[in-house]
């Protein structure tokens, strides 16, 4: 779930150079572009005489530098992060109450006592464990052994797509696609000269099924991470936006209940786009069912690490699950109160704790996860969910977010809640493209809540929207770190990526607008 910001290469042979220059052009022109337009944005926000207050205004040029920051990744996403927290405390922003005896700095630096800090935290170190043990990849070759899934091209695609669309709504969208990468590799290795044979070509990589499996990987990393809470950063920062903000907290259950639906009918549009665009060369394959043996016999019997981390899993599930069930009950106001009292961030850490103490040898004191394997989560991830927080708030503070809401509704005329949901969708998928999913949230999420009040409608619809959206950037290796890591096995042509993520995007946003129309209508959140 986390890391979204982060765009890694797979580690599984060199790229062609005539294949990456287009991109490592476009992200280094992207990247020097934003180091002189976001401290140039910055400048000019603050000289401008506008029609604000002095803290709405120095706020406003605060955000146009962070966003054009993140777009273009001029510097870390982290780094441009903790520049706007400083300038938020420097430009003393926050507006606050004479003789309260709160400081900017109290104020800025609150939201990193938010729950959602921890669930971010709580659900990097389960996801490092699945990692480091090598559950999800027991789990992935599970999927693909059973009867019939590795004899037949289309079956092992969806398998593959399937497979990534589940782990991915408890691990990192990043890793699911890393962890997936190299077994879908090696059965497109292992089955080479059949492939090539059936589809005219020289090279097994170079066929349509090597690409569909590959962006089947991708896009079903993508679309899993839509299923749960902690499924993708941009998700516990839109979630953590809609609480702050709008004073709605989305539990476990509730989430499931709307994106379920919507991951399975964009699970269902993606096998159908990808199969239609890229339709395998061969049906059957016969070598891939020794191959898929050979690989779960190597992994042996379940280890202690295993066993001990699946028990910490099932432990998050039932505090991130067992209160939203249990609130509906008579039992809520009885003995188990403080049961439906735990939020989802309380749940993440303690079952992140548990690892820390389920124990791999007592001789040897040694425990499921240390804290030198820990640490290695993405904490530049902490950093831009605290400062989102942080943004929302000021925009509340100051009344930044009623000015621009009234403004945008004036200005583009919107009316109605559809107009305005189909807005956040559209909005959330374009900036994806070329930013992170996290930073479209970043950027969406706080202009579609006072855009939504403006209009008179619910703001959760846009922003649930925008959030969705978000994780629908298919078209290019730059828009989501699955998609750079799948373009780096050299089996996907960047045509076939734009022509398969043009029609997906389409198709997403129709799908989502629709969805969270239609689902909202029947989930009560409060």
């Amino acid at each position: 779930m986390s890391g979204e910001q982060q765009r890694p290469l797979a580690a599984t042979g060199p790229v062609q150079a005539s294949e990456e220059a287009p991109d490592n052009r476009f992200d280094r022109i992207r990247q020097s572009s934003g180091l002189i337009l976001a401290p140039l944005a910055l400048a000019v926000m603050l000289l401008l005489p506008l029609p604000l207050t002095t803290g709405q205004q120095h706020l406003a040029a605060i955000m146009a530098f962070v966003f054009i920051a993140w777009l273009t990744e001029a510097v870390p996403i982290p780094v441009s992060s903790m520049i706007a927290l400083g300038l938020a405390v420097l430009l003393q922003v926050p507006d606050l109450e004479e003789g309260s005896g709160d400081s900017a700095e109290d104020f800025v630096y609150a939201a990193f006592s938010s729950s959602t800090i921890f669930l971010v935290l709580g659900g990097f170190i389960l996801a490092r464990a699945m990692t480091v043990h090598g559950l999800d990849k027991r789990f992935a070759l599970f999927v693909l052994s059973f009867p019939g899934v590795a004899r037949s091209t289309l079956r092992v695609a969806i398998a593959f797509g399937l497979i990534a669309t589940l782990v991915s709504a408890f691990v990192s969208n990043s890793a699911a696609a890393a962890m997936l990468l190299p077994i879908g590799v090696g059965i497109v290795r292992a089955l080479g000269p059949e492939l090539a044979e059936a589809a005219g070509v020289e090279n097994a990589s170079k066929t349509r099924f090597a690409t569909m499996t590959m962006l089947m990987i991708a896009y079903g990393a993508s679309v899993g991470g839509l299923l749960t809470p902690i499924g993708s950063t941009a998700n516990i920062v839109g979630l953590g936006f809609l609480k702050q903000q709008v004073d709605v907290e989305v539990g476990f259950v509730d989430w499931f209940l709307m994106t379920g639906p919507l991951a399975a009918a964009l699970f269902v549009v993606m096998c159908a786009v990808l199969y239609f665009l890229n339709r395998p060369e061969t049906r059957v394959l016969p070598g891939a069912e020794a191959y898929v043996r050979e690989q779960r016999a190597e992994l042996g019997g379940w280890t202690r690490g295993e066993v001990n981390t699946l028990i910490a899993f099932a432990l998050a599930v039932v505090l991130w699950i067992g209160p939203s069930v249990l609130a509906e009950t008579s039992l809520a106001d009885g003995a188990l109160s403080w049961f439906v009292g735990i939020d989802i961030g309380t749940a993440a850490i303690l079952a992140a704790c548990l690892l820390f103490v389920l124990l791999l040898s007592w001789r040897e004191r040694r425990f499921t996860l240390t804290w030198r394997q820990a640490v290695s989560i993405d904490w530049g991830t902490i950093l831009l969910v605290g400062t989102g927080l942080v943004l929302g708030a000021l925009m509340d503070n100051t009344g930044l977010a009623q000015v621009v809401g009234e403004g945008v509704v004036d200005g583009m005329g919107l009316n109605s809640t559809v107009a305005v949901t189909v807005m956040g969708v559209v909005m959330a998928v374009l900036i994806s493209e070329t930013a992170s999913n996290t930073a479209a949230v970043g950027v969406v999420a706080p202009v579609m809540i006072p855009i939504a009040t403006a209009v008179g409608m619910d703001p959760t619809i846009p922003v649930l929207a925008a959030i969705f959206g978000a994780s629908c950037g298919f078209m290019m290796p730059v828009s989501t770190p699955p998609n750079a890591i799948v373009y780096g096995s050299g089996m996907v042509p960047i045509t076939r990526m734009f022509r398969t993520g043009v029609v997906f995007d389409v198709i997403a946003i129709v799908v989502i607008s629709g969805g969270v129309l239609v689902t909202t209508t029947f989930v009560t959140l409060t």
